[in-house]
């Protein structure tokens, strides 16, 4: 239920703030990875950056997806749900567009569509990585730092391995969100499909 009382409580803005700078380091360092010649760099970025922040920052969810599904279990309320999520996005964005900022030519960040399978193939692997995740993060929630780092690091490479072929193996929305809004880019975004294996065509930002 919607508590406004909890506007007053710091712990709700220092909350919020913690969504906000993890999603920021997680796009960001998942958009630098993603200018390197090598494919799987993106994915092993977003597994190592996703574990140390689970050590470091302890339960942030960094993942609109993510934060749904603790609403929906009723592990959040929803004003903490709703703050996270435009916290999240605002990270996403951000770095997103610090990225472009620091480098001039897109080149090294842009990517073709996978013509991998189908869109409707795309979204049920994207569904299945994002579950996989899920689950992960949810078993791990109660855990010591390093543990859940180890879970969800590895979770997220996963599925960026297993997805990546057919929807860019995103996972996450803000991920996907924050480099359509800086590059006005939103060919085929309601699957996240990008991923970082050929010439010119559209931002392989949301792959990690």
């Amino acid at each position: 239920p919607l508590c406004p009382q909890e506007l007053r409580n710091g712990c709700f803005w220092r909350g919020a703030l913690v969504e906000a700078m993890g999603t920021l380091i997680f796009v960001g360092t998942v958009l630098g990875a993603s200018v390197a010649p090598a494919p799987l760099a993106p994915t092993l970025a977003g597994g190592l950056v996703a574990g140390a922040l689970a050590c470091t920052l302890g339960a942030l969810q960094a993942n609109p997806a993510l934060t749904l599904a603790l609403l929906c279990t009723r592990k959040l309320s929803v004003l903490r749900g709703a703050a996270g999520i435009l916290a999240q996005c605002a990270g996403a964005t951000l770095a997103s567009a610090a990225a472009r900022l620091a480098l001039p030519n897109d080149a090294g960040l842009v990517t073709k569509v996978t013509t991998v399978g189908t869109a409707g193939q795309a979204l049920a692997w994207e569904i299945f990585a994002t579950f996989q995740l899920a689950l992960a993060t949810f078993a791990a929630a109660d855990r010591a730092a390093h543990p859940a780092g180890l879970a969800v690091g590895s979770a997220v490479a996963a599925g960026a391995l297993a997805a990546g072929p057919f929807s860019g193996g995103s996972m996450n929305p803000a991920r996907s969100l924050g480099p359509a809004i800086v590059t006005g880019v939103w060919d085929d975004h309601w699957v996240s499909e990008q991923h970082p294996c050929g010439p010119l065509k559209t931002p392989a930002w949301g792959q990690g």
